[in-house]
């Protein structure tokens, strides 16, 4: 685990704030109670990880049937969603590490539905930008297609063992 730093740990306070403000004035959320939230630890996850925007890490062995905000160890986030820029987006992924907080480890139907409660909509279509950005950020290579001329950010070379998603070329290296 990564220890936030000092400024990280400020940002991640004033988000957690803003969330659980806007949290207690869901209807959706008006029969739970969301104030165990408020004590969870929150910490960011490696900055060079590109897959993951958030997780929720539970204690040791804790019963997965029945979980609550106290069996979660801590929630991270990346790193990058504390700049100005990722403001809305980091919001709603906090409001999904604290869904799964509350229980609900699945993403299932409920899950979702619970999610999509959010009411920053446009915020949820961020998360494809930001695995872009994060892509981007971190990679040495880009895969690009003769064909079609898409590219692919990478960490390692394609070694001609890829094909393009769209036309079926093959892909070729080209180092950042």
């Amino acid at each position: 685990m990564v220890k936030p730093k000092p400024e990280q740990k400020i940002k991640l306070e004033q988000l957690r704030s803003i969330v659980l403000d806007l949290m207690q004035d869901m209807e959706i959320w008006s029969e739970i109670d969301t104030d165990e939230l408020e004590k969870i630890d929150l910490g960011v996850l490696r900055i060079n990880a590109t897959q993951r925007h958030g997780v929720t890490r539970w204690k040791k062995g804790v019963d997965v049937s029945n979980l609550t905000p106290c069996d979660v160890q801590e929630i991270n986030i990346h790193p990058d969603l504390l700049e100005e820029r990722w403001n809305a987006y980091a919001a709603f992924v906090l409001h999904h590490e604290y869904i799964h907080a509350l229980g609900f480890r699945e993403h299932d139907k409920r899950f979702r539905y619970l999610e999509k409660s959010w009411p920053g909509s446009k915020a949820v279509k961020h998360g494809s930008e930001f695995t872009e950005f994060l892509r981007m950020k971190n990679a040495k290579w880009i895969w690009s297609c003769r064909t079609c001329n898409k590219e692919f950010p990478r960490k390692k070379p394609s070694k001609g063992m890829y094909k393009c998603r769209e036309c079926n070329t093959v892909l070729i290296d080209n180092k950042i």
